[in-house]
């Protein structure tokens, strides 16, 4: 929690000279909270302060004094400043400006990490904002009075950190070592303390390095294995995992193509690897290379105080060359023993190769919606029995703990909680990918730690921007309410995050959003769908723009209890019929409230099949907060693809409310029933979050346009931004769906406030949510003219005479063509808005997934051919040329290095043709003239430079000329406000 006080102090001018005191025997933490000072001071002033290790004597000095609070200097202090020290416990800091006598600002640790929190806080209230994927610079100095301060801060939660997911290019399957080096170091800005990921077994669909899996005698003394098997991460060339086919990035689209240097991208440590390494020997570098990749990265971890856990999904899943391996040492790979003695080896090699705080497992997934069977919970218990065994019998040297999609069986929850040791932490996400509450049945865990893990992105929605940073103040207010004593957030992407990141970090040491009324746990909760299951064809609807939603759809059931605040409403539900073949068939009555309003419906009857039906009913009224929709059986299963409710309530206050029924959920509806149990009917989880978004804009885009524009991120954040992407065999496919001008107002709205942007960093930042809203807007044009093709296609495959075939063929093949034209449009606009790992896997989730292994609608291209003749039309391929302005693209931004290392940059450069030259710039920081380095090209328009270091911090900037002349400079407020790169202590 962070109290502030009104300051009394005198004003400490920003011109006068500024001397950071450290003293001589400080921690790595102290030391660093030093340079970390006078980088962010020079960075705010461009004065370059000294660090001194006493007190200076000069009278005209500004003094930021780092101390723990029992250090004896604090006596020297005027203002009894020893004895108003308040009691301060681990991570705790205390910033306080002293009233009288030399101006001085003291920051007060409870701890070296402490310290080094203290420090951070007041490089925010110098206006420097942290995240995930970097650091925001405002671009106006600060000038006059650098800020006093008179706070505590307090952490809610011992635990507060991230959980990058793997699976998807999108995470860390496409994290570099330097992209773990800058994420690990912004998580300490951030004030955060955990990094933990999750590693997929064999059949789920591979095995990935993270964890290698095996026997002590399988690895040397170093940690290096001797035997292993098939792995490996996400990559371009990978097949069959996720709804992805293999492709090369040349065949990329819009100028995504000139983004990568070569035909096969991955991470780097399978270089030479993929799609995945073959034979023993491969695998083993593979694993290797990844240990050594976690050694650094994890080692830089300890020393921030960034508690570090990997782990696997219990019962162990033993992959089959393993399983094989073991056999023939004579070994049963279902003996418990023989487990017990893999964990111990795991947990070897881990010891060997690089540091670990814990170690969880992940339980099993069916878990979520399944009754899990005596037998089955027993398996896992004893697995987890085993691993600890394993971890006891080496000294454990790492705590065990336990995650998953649902914190235990759906039989008890809490059933691990009788299990494990009450050192071992429990935690899990929270279910339907965010969109339910965090779990309840933390309430009922004591004396033991427990993570809550809030989705801070979902992977239905993976190719789209996601805010849902009132959602994330939600989330952690609801977990701090249930006794939680961790807060984690699970995501793939970084940048495009940065809100959610942000506001978690935020809520996880101040929460005074919330409302004094507010109460996490609704009361009254409609049941969702009565009964039921779902039903999903492929088969294009006639008669509408939104075939997708009348594609799936729940059948077999008796009705709905959705909770509705009272008011009066019209209820429209959407129907197709996808099964039967005549009338009579399948033949319901409709209710609404208990009074009758259709006593007969045969959807056959009425439009035949693979035709989209409304039907409207108004003057319904909610009286009791419960809006009861029932379905009389009359012949066979009644259906229902979509029910949406529009009105007021008792106060006025229009409201409407779009529920999507069945399995899949699409772009502005929620989903009707979370794994089909009572009571888990989606909810609009929001706290107070305008302040927020006003702060972020002024940090971003500057104090011109910082409240209309946090007003338009307020008004769009959560639910009711427009998602154009769902699942469907994988993440972030296109919804081929037409959406209503209005959805994309804002983008307009946003547009409009650029040329009141003032300055070339805030415009730089603008653009990239400006350019990322606009890729959203063409994903949603795409998808609006495939809907136009699915609705003239739907009329074509029910076409027979073949005269009319070829006419209306001729009709969609003019569709066909100007989607593939949207299709380049909107990949050039995503080149527009790449800036990190994550766009760039976005890129390949895009091409590779909705592209490639949909086959960009091979089943209507089959149509095409049997009906016009064996040949498309080039025109119906996307293009490669990119549409958007030139740019430089520094996809990672270390921020700090350790003393002697030479960073590695990775530069790309995109405009419609290869720039002439890039050139990298720099200096030791605020010293002599900058130096210039030539980047070299590493094929297409990716360039690779190395920037020199020492044990001095740099600072830098890029520059690149175009064929046309042009020069283009990153940052953009380069020179006069630089990248820096400090030496760690």
């Amino acid at each position: 929690m962070i109290w502030s006080e009104a300051l009394s102090a005198a004003p400490v001018l920003a011109g006068a000279k500024v001397v950071v005191v450290q003293p001589n025997e400080s921690s790595f933490e102290a030391r660093l909270a030093a340079r970390e000072l006078r980088r962010y001071l020079y960075l705010r002033t461009g004065s370059y302060a000294e660090i001194a290790a006493s007190l200076p004597t000069q009278s005209d000095t500004t003094v930021l004094l780092l101390l723990r609070q029992n250090d004896p200097l604090l006596k020297n202090i005027p203002g009894n400043l020893a004895t108003n020290v308040p009691p301060l416990a681990t991570e705790q800091f205390w910033l306080h400006t002293v009233p009288s006598g030399p101006r001085m600002i003291c920051i007060i640790g409870g701890d070296d990490r402490g310290l080094l929190y203290g420090a951070y806080r007041y490089c925010e209230l110098l206006g420097v904002r942290f995240y995930l994927h970097g650091d925001v610079i405002p671009d106006e100095p600060l000038k006059g009075n650098l800020p006093g301060a008179n706070e505590t801060g307090k952490p809610l939660f011992s635990i507060r950190g991230i959980q990058p997911f793997h699976d998807f290019p999108e995470g860390p399957d496409w994290w570099t070592r330097d992209d773990y080096l800058a994420y690990i170091g912004q998580l300490s800005k951030l004030r955060m303390n955990f990094l933990g990921m999750h590693c997929y077994p064999e059949g789920h669909p591979h095995a990935e390095p993270l964890v290698w899996i095996g026997l002590p005698q399988d690895q040397d003394a170093q940690g290096r294995v001797r035997f292993s098997y098939p792995t490996l991460w996400a990559n371009t060339l990978r097949p069959g995992a996720w709804g992805y086919k293999a492709m090369l990035t040349s065949e990329f689209t819009g100028g995504a193509d000139q983004l990568f240097a070569a035909d096969a991208y991955g991470h780097p440590v399978q270089q030479g690897l993929m799609p995945a390494p073959e034979g023993v020997e491969q695998c083993n570098e593979l694993f290797n290379r990844t240990g050594a990749l976690l050694h650094d990265a994890f080692t830089l971890a300890k020393r921030l105080g960034v508690k570090t856990c990997i782990g696997t999904e219990t019962p162990l899943t033993i992959p089959q060359d393993l399983q094989e391996h073991l056999k023939k040492l004579g070994k049963d790979p279902k003996d418990l023993a023989v487990v017990r003695e893999l964990y111990e080896g795991m947990f070897r090699r881990i010891l060997k190769t690089h540091p670990l705080d814990y170690y969880w497992l992940w339980t099993p997934e069916f878990w979520t919606w399944e009754t899990t069977h005596p037998e089955l919970f027993t398996a896992a218990a004893r697995d987890i029995q085993a691993a600890d065994d394993a971890l006891k019998s080496l000294g454990a040297p790492f705590t065990l703990a336990t995650s998953g999609w649902v914190l235990g069986p759906a039989h008890d929850r809490t059933a691990l909680d009788r299990l494990l040791p009450k050192t071992s932490p429990m935690s899990c996400i929270n279910r339907e990918v965010g969109h339910d509450l965090v779990e309840g049945g933390f309430a009922t865990l004591q004396g033991r730690p427990k993570w809550a893990i809030p989705w801070m992105e979902n992977d239905p929605n993976l190719c789209a921007p996601q805010l849902w940073a009132a959602r994330m103040r939600y989330d952690a207010a609801d977990a701090r309410q249930l006794g939680c004593t961790g807060l984690l957030g699970i995501h793939w992407r970084t940048k495009i995050l940065a809100p959610n990141v942000a506001a978690l970090a935020a809520a996880a040491w101040d929460q005074s959003y919330v409302p004094l009324d507010w109460d996490v746990r609704v009361k009254s909760r409609g049941q969702g769908p009565l009964g039921g299951r779902n039903y999903q064809t492929d088969y294009p609807c006639e008669g509408t723009l939104e075939s997708l939603l009348y594609q799936t759809m729940r059948e077999n059931l008796d009705g709905y209890d959705l909770d509705m605040p009272n008011g009066i409403y019209t209820v429209t539900l959407k129907f197709n019929e996808a099964k039967c073949t005549q009338a009579g068939q399948r033949v319901f009555g409709i209710k609404l409230q208990g009074k009758t309003v259709l006593e007969r419906l045969d959807i056959f009857e009425r439009v035949g099949r693979h035709h989209a039906l409304d039907l409207s009913f108004k003057w319904n009224t909610v009286t009791n907060g419960h809006l009861f929709l029932e379905f009389p059986r009359l012949k066979g299963e009644p259906c229902v693809s979509a029910v949406i409710i529009d009105g007021k309530t008792a106060t006025g206050q229009p409201i409407t409310r779009k529920v999507k029924c069945g399995y899949e959920v699409i772009a502005g509806y929620e989903r009707d029933g979370f794994n089909d149990k009572p009571g888990t009917v989606e909810r609009r989880r929001t706290m107070p979050i305008e302040e927020f978004y006003v702060d972020f804009a002024r940090a971003h885009f500057g104090d011109a346009v910082a409240v209309p524009a946090g007003k338009i991120f307020t008004r769009i954040d959560g639910l009711n931004l427009p998602q154009s992407t769902h699942w469907n065999r994988g993440p972030g496919n296109l919804n081929p769906l037409k959406s209503a001008p209005e959805e994309y107002a804002f983008v307009a709205e946003l547009s409009a406030l650029r040329s009141k942007v003032q300055g070339a960093g805030n415009l730089e930042r603008f653009d990239y949510w400006l350019n990322t809203f606009r890729y959203q807007q063409t994903a949603a044009m795409v998808g609006g003219v495939r809907a136009e093709l699915d609705a003239a296609m739907a009329v074509l495959l029910k076409e027979k005479d073949p005269v009319k075939q070829k006419t209306l063929a001729e009709t969609a093949m003019g569709l066909r063509i100007k989607l593939a034209s949207a299709w380049e449009e909107m990949m050039s606009s995503l080149v527009a808005a790449t800036d990190t790992p994550g766009e760039l896997g976005t890129i390949a989730n895009l091409e590779q997934h909705s592209r490639k292994a949909l086959g960009f609608l091979s089943f209507y291209d089959r149509i095409f051919m049997e009906v016009l003749g064996p040949v498309l039309p080039p025109e119906t391929l996307p293009g490669k040329t990119y549409h958007g302005p030139a740019r430089i693209i520094v996809p990672t931004v270390r921020s700090s290095a350790n003393a002697g290392e030479r960073i590695q940059l990775s530069v790309m450069v995109v405009d419609r043709s290869p720039v002439k030259r890039v050139e990298l710039h720099w200096r030791g920081m605020n010293r002599g003239n900058f130096a210039t380095v030539l980047a070299q090209n590493t094929g297409r328009a990716v360039f690779s430079v190395e920037l020199p270091s020492g044990n001095e911090d740099v600072e830098y900037y890029v520059t690149a000329v175009t064929a046309s002349g042009k020069q283009l400079t990153w940052p953009a407020t380069a020179p006069r406000l630089c990248q820096t790169v400090i030496t760690l202590p």
